[in-house]
């Protein structure tokens, strides 16, 4: 039972970092067009988008994919680098050297 109220934690965190990953990328209209390029998401499927745990993972892995991008969204919202990695290891599907299949 125990186990379960720490996964639920967890998805909870992830949940909440994605969220606050998207309301900064909103804020920073040129950081948010670059992602959108790059992702090939067009601005009217943002909100469909946002229920794709692949969706949320790209965004995710955008934001960690450049170290001063990462540090200014950990800064403005005073989230910890970490839990943004814990959030991608939550919306990332398991890779074959993971362990987890």
């Amino acid at each position: 039972m125990r186990e379960q109220s720490k996964t639920e934690a967890n998805n909870s965190h992830a949940e909440e970092t994605a969220a606050a990953i998207l309301t900064w990328l909103a804020g920073e209209p040129v950081m948010l067009g670059r992602f959108l390029a790059l992702s090939g998401v067009q601005p009217t499927q943002l909100r469909s988008a946002i229920d794709d745990p692949g969706f949320l993972s790209g965004m995710i892995d955008f934001l960690m994919q450049h170290e001063p991008t990462l540090i200014a969204f950990c800064e403005a919202t005073e989230t910890k680098p970490e839990a943004v990695m814990a959030a991608a290891h939550h919306y990332s599907k398991p890779g074959l050297d993971s362990g987890e299949y």
